[in-house]
């Protein structure tokens, strides 16, 4: 599974683009169309105020989480 790394380069550090693996600077809209159709097993897609963002599946570790 690769991981999924936030860039935080939006208003107030909200996440428009993130890294997987070597592709870098991937649009958020890519990654949660993606997210969506099974291609990252260890990720899901939440909605804030309307806008959908990419998000780790809940565990134990914080090393993992896409906003580390």
């Amino acid at each position: 599974m690769t991981k999924i790394k936030g860039k935080n380069d939006g208003p107030g550090g909200r996440n428009e683009h993130y890294d997987i693996g070597q592709r870098k600077n991937i649009p958020r809209k890519t990654v949660v169309r993606e997210i969506e159709r099974g291609d990252h097993s260890g990720a899901h897609v939440v909605e804030v105020n309307g806008e959908k963002y990419a998000r780790d599946n809940p565990d134990n570790s914080t090393k993992d989480n896409v906003n580390r």
